[in-house]
Formats: structure tokens, sequence, C-alpha cells
């Protein structure tokens, strides 16, 4: 496994990695990207606007969760995907974060925040029980969106 959590982190979603998508839009971080991806799939531009004007990805969550006309089971549906454009994003304009996923190779990816159910495993890197995934409870989503990612560029290269 390769735990990891804390905005320090290059594979957090709050750490600071400039890089632009398709439309030449410039994030800060990938939870900026998430977040943006969010409020526009619902149709929110004026939220939008909001997350795109702040640096502060603990802003730009809190934005993400005032969306307007948000549907869970939409945004479930969606949510790993827009994430994992994110994260190729980052990682493929940001050289020494490309450098670090791929070192992990051969493991699991797994975020080890003792707060997030969904996108980590609700335990922290220093809780003995995260070495045995029985013990997770969460989803690790965001583990599983960059191993998968991670996995698709070492075949990519």
């Amino acid at each position: 496994y390769t735990f990891f959590y804390k905005t320090r982190n290059p594979f957090s979603n709050w750490h600071p990695a400039y890089f632009k998508d398709e439309d030449e839009v410039e994030y800060y971080c990938s939870e900026q990207y998430m977040m943006y991806k969010k409020a526009m799939l619902f149709g929110d531009n004026e939220t939008a606007l909001e997350i795109l004007e702040s640096n502060d990805p603990r802003e730009q969550k809190a934005l993400g969760r005032k969306v307007k006309n948000f549907d869970s089971a939409i945004w479930e549906a969606n949510a790993k995907q827009i994430v994992y454009d994110a994260c190729r994003l980052k990682f493929t304009q940001n050289h020494s974060m490309l450098k670090a996923l791929l070192a992990t190779e051969g493991t699991l990816l797994v975020e080890a925040s003792p707060y997030d159910k969904v996108w980590g495993v609700g335990l922290g890197e220093d809780d003995p029980r995260i070495k045995d995934p029985k013990n997770w409870k969460g989803t690790n989503w965001l583990g599983e969106v960059l191993t998968k990612l991670r996995e698709d560029l070492i075949n990519e290269l």
C-alpha cells in the first residue's frame, strides 16, 4: 500500500498543482477542478465561477457543498471520472508529481483520511488497522482513481 493524506502530499486533491484543462482554464489544485465540474454538472454557473476565483481548497470544497440542484445519484455516477480527469491533467502537467505517482507502481494507493469515508478509508496512517482492508470504514475512491490512473499512464508510456 501507499498511504497518503494531508495537503503536503502530491496525491492529495488539496495539494497545490497548477494545470490547465482542454479549454485553457487554469486550476490551482485537483479539488478546484472537481468542485468546478460538480457545479457545472448541475448547471450552477454562479457557484462554478466562485470556485474558479478561489485558491483555497477548503473554500472550494465548501462551495461544492452548496451547488444548486445537486443530485447525489448523478454525482456518484460522475464523480470518479471527474476526479480521474482532474488527476490526469494534474500529473501529466507536473513532472515531479508524475514521477512520484509512477514510483508507487505495484502498490494500491490509499487515502488515509480518518474523516473521509468516500474518497478515503476513514482511518489515519498511524492507525494499525489500516494495513488490513477489512478494517477500512470507507470506499477509498481517490486511491482507486489514482491507482487506475497510474496503471493507465504506465501502459501509455
